[in-house]
């Protein structure tokens, strides 16, 4: 995705007014608070924003699972475009980032670091507002590599105010779920060099527009906790 999409896709989350976005707190409880709750087929909250055609998403029913459980999928077929979640959050409140995704097949012959490769099967954003700066808004990607290894981070090639952390990476875990406990604070603060008390939007997005190729991944719910959970898995982290 290109710098100049990258900008647009920014501007649109921010243009738009919070009355555009879920103003519910969707938590259960006021320590847990949920981003994505797809697994009650909730997808009202989210808003869809096209870069280069569309990354089909839709709302199924996971029978491998047990119980059988309704996740998110998306089908990118030479096309980007995400899906955003405009919520004002304070991470020092709640600083642990759960969520989970299903990838069936990664991207071939493709360098990430370049614009050429900016394509990802699983990408989740954390974005922090620069308000009237623009310039100043930063965004975390915790993405699953198709080239890099797990848990190295670099610049995107169109900005360096976009940083992305394999979070995983290559062919191992295929066709399995894959869940992550993160404390976002702690990530943005230690990649972005942003110690922030408020971050202002979330994202997810399944884009293989840069190498014309083809993606399917599956996402589980997204929320944010005070403590961290017991037997939630921590991924690898690199600086």
């Amino acid at each position: 995705m290109s710098f100049k999409l990258f900008c647009s896709l920014l501007c649109t989350v921010f243009l738009l007014p919070v009355s555009a976005f879920s103003n519910e707190q969707n938590s259960i409880d006021t320590t847990t608070l949920y981003i994505g709750k797809f697994s009650s087929h909730q997808l009202t909250p989210w808003k869809e924003k096209s870069f280069h055609g569309n990354t089909n998403y839709s709302i199924i029913t996971d029978s491998a699972l047990s119980p059988p459980t309704q996740v998110l999928k998306a089908i990118s077929k030479a096309s980007a475009s995400g899906l955003f979640f405009k919520k004002r959050i304070d991470i020092q409140k709640t600083p642990w980032l759960h969520w989970s995704w299903k990838t069936t097949k990664l991207f071939s012959h493709m360098d990430e670091t370049q614009k050429s490769g900016d394509d990802f099967v699983a990408r989740l954003y954390i974005i922090i507002d620069g308000g009237l700066f623009f310039w100043d808004t930063h965004a975390l990607n915790y993405v699953w590599s198709s080239s890099h290894p797990q848990g190295e981070t670099w610049h995107n090639p169109y900005t360096s105010n976009a940083t992305m952390f394999a979070i995983e990476s290559g062919n191992k875990h295929l066709g399995q779920w894959q869940y992550y406990t993160r404390n976002v604070y702690e990530d943005v603060k230690k990649l972005t060099g942003k110690d922030v008390k408020y971050i202002d939007a979330i994202a997810i997005m399944t884009d293989s527009d840069n190498t014309s190729q083809q993606a399917t991944t599956y996402y589980g719910d997204i929320y944010l906790t005070a403590q961290n959970k017991k037997g939630s898995l921590m991924a690898p982290f690199k600086k």
